[in-house]
């Protein structure tokens, strides 16, 4: 399974982004996505999950800003960010797990290269 994440850049605080990220390759085997960050200095946390039967994770951080999707037909999965803060400023990566629920770096099994936000205040 290969992972291309997009939709990263340079945004005001306040702002509005929404990143994708789609899957190729044996994309049968795809359940749990989600979207990690990781901010400079900082551990990679996860931020938003979103379970084989569309059930949904937020950290409290990103809690009522942030809204993840998916989408099967196209194996993609989405992270709107609204209300961005100079803190939200991270790479951010998505994930796959074979499994259908995943709340753990160890449960997911593929890695997109991950993509830059940043936010100006």
């Amino acid at each position: 399974v290969q992972l291309q994440a997009s939709g990263g850049g340079l945004v005001q605080a306040g702002g509005t982004l929404r990143l994708s990220c789609a899957a190729s390759g044996s994309i049968f085997s795809i359940n749990a996505m989600a979207w990690y960050r990781q901010a400079p200095g900082k551990q990679r946390e996860l931020i938003a999950a979103v379970t084989s039967g569309s059930s949904t994770y937020y950290a409290e951080s990103v809690k009522g800003r942030f809204t993840i999707s998916r989408d099967n037909a196209k194996n993609t999965v989405y992270l709107q960010m609204n209300s961005l803060k100079p803190e939200d400023t991270a790479v951010y990566y998505c994930a796959v797990a074979h499994r259908s629920e995943a709340y753990y770096n160890y449960d997911y099994d593929y890695w997109g290269q991950g993509t830059l936000v940043t936010v100006s205040s």
